[in-house]
């Protein structure tokens, strides 16, 4: 199961948190994995750490809101590794405050980021897994896409049309074998929840039907199953991990 050997998997957004996981996990199943990040000394621990277990990755910087650049990494892979076979668009950002109170630019730092880093991503891969007839897209939106939440017009507005691309990217590129689904992450252990007042975080706890916060191998390995031949029947698609708390 979710056996990824002989595939190279791009994942960004791989310095830390979720992102960090899912590239130490899909390397685990076989994958070779190019860890990204803006920093390269961040991600460059990651990709480190990664082949001391004796699996493959190699850490690569880009600015993902720049398409261009973002192309330049692309053909930097297939250059190396003869190919592209799955993309993990997970790099994010959050810039939150009250609409009234947004400012411009941290409107556009979130949605450049979540969003257009996803679509520029996408692009970058897209001619080369059709010509392979072959590829798997996966994007991390959050549950906040699904819901909203106040405080996060950007960053709820950003991962809804993450949902949008995969739809459309879906129905695009399914002739050529190629399969885009999205990931919904509900609350996920992570550096910034573990900061939360024991009081807030009983409070998100409560609203999750299984009764605890997730962890970032449940998206990693939501990821990996995505990634493998076993999915090769599911495009377009978003699955929400949660524990619950958003039911369809």
């Amino acid at each position: 199961m979710n056996n990824l050997e002989n595939k190279v998997a791009i994942v960004t957004g791989a310095s830390r948190g979720i992102g960090k996981v899912i590239a130490e996990q899909i390397a685990k199943v076989g994958a070779k994995t190019v860890c990204v990040s803006r920093s390269l000394s961040d991600v460059e621990k990651v990709a480190k750490g990664i082949n001391e277990q004796g699996f493959t990755a190699i850490a690569m910087a880009c600015d993902i809101s720049n398409g261009e650049i973002f192309q330049e990494l692309a053909q930097s892979v297939i250059e190396k590794f003869g190919s592209v076979d799955i993309l993990v668009n997970n790099a994010g950002v959050t810039k939150d405050n009250l609409i009234m109170r947004m400012s411009d630019d941290d409107w556009n730092i979130v949605i450049n980021t979540n969003l257009t880093g996803a679509f520029n991503g996408t692009k970058a891969v897209t001619r080369h897994m059709m010509k392979q007839r072959s590829g798997r897209i996966i994007n991390i939106s959050s549950v906040v896409g699904l819901i909203g939440n106040a405080g996060q017009a950007n960053y709820a507005a950003s991962k809804a049309g993450l949902i949008g691309l995969t739809k459309a990217t879906a129905k695009e590129l399914a002739s050529r074998g190629i399969t885009a689904n999205c990931i919904a992450p509900g609350y996920i252990e992570t550096d910034m929840t573990n900061r939360l007042p024991e009081k807030m975080k009983n409070a998100l706890i409560e609203q999750i039907p299984l009764g605890r916060i997730g962890q970032a191998i449940d998206v990693a390995a939501t990821v990996c199953f995505l990634a493998s031949d076993e999915a090769g029947y599911i495009t377009g698609q978003t699955f929400t991990v949660d524990g619950g708390m958003v039911m369809s």
